[in-house]
């Protein structure tokens, strides 16, 4: 083997403890989309250069962490690829646009937003690393849908998919999903109740203020937070 070069046995020892999702199949499904292309020895084997694994390294963060689809992944290598830097993202995929500092009199403060983001069934099991059975399964109960009118997944399918993933090993399934679905949906027409006279004196708020919603989530959060280390 050439000097530097690695095998995909060993490209995935370097990269699992860092991305425990990673396996053999993955990376093989990776370089069949032309996300990568390692040397082939004349023996047939692929031989991955330190920079293979850094692409690598890139495609998997920005799967993990901020869920973009193969097809804007593919524009960012595009650009590194022609020595150009790839746009900056958000610190955390899931943080809500806005967020309350509890230390600035409950003032929402604005966080970048977040790119918009559509990806296929096909692209949600890969980057969720659900099976199409629990994802099947997720979908049965409304924990998953698509976008309304399309056929493709949003930021909220993708988050759902990926805690569904890893509760699985906790014992928690779609069933359990489902309680907290139904927990939530009586949340909104509890709080839609209460703010029913404020839309009603102004009408241009047709539906439930941003504001609203996110002080809500991080009321939400922090109840449900104190509930669990008691």
């Amino acid at each position: 083997m050439a000097l530097g070069l690695r095998s995909i046995g060993q490209v995935l020892a370097v990269l699992k403890p860092e991305f425990e999702d990673i396996s053999i199949s993955k990376i093989r499904f990776l370089e069949a989309e032309g996300l990568i292309s390692p040397e082939r020895a004349p023996s047939g084997y692929r031989r991955y250069a330190e920079s293979d694994i850094e692409r690598l390294r890139y495609i998997l963060d920005v799967q993990k962490n901020h869920y973009l689809p193969l097809k804007v992944i593919r524009e960012h290598l595009d650009m590194m690829d022609r020595g150009q830097q790839p746009p900056a993202l958000a610190t955390s995929s899931t943080a809500p646009v806005e967020a309350v500092d509890p230390a600035s009199g409950l003032t929402p403060q604005p966080r970048p937003p977040r790119r918009a983001i559509r990806v296929t069934r096909r692209e949600l099991l890969e980057v969720s690393g659900l099976t199409d059975a629990q994802l099947a399964e997720l979908e049965k109960h409304q924990l998953v849908v698509p976008r309304r009118g399309t056929i493709y997944y949003g930021r909220d399918a993708l988050t759902v998919a990926v805690v569904a993933r890893k509760l699985s090993a906790f014992g928690m399934d779609a069933r359990h999903l489902r309680v907290v679905k139904q927990a939530a949906e009586r949340e909104v027409g509890l709080i839609e109740q209460a703010i029913a006279p404020h839309l009603r004196r102004n009408p241009a708020a047709r539906s439930l203020p941003a504001d609203v919603m996110q002080l809500v989530l991080h009321a939400h959060a922090a109840i449900m937070r104190s509930q669990l280390t008691q």
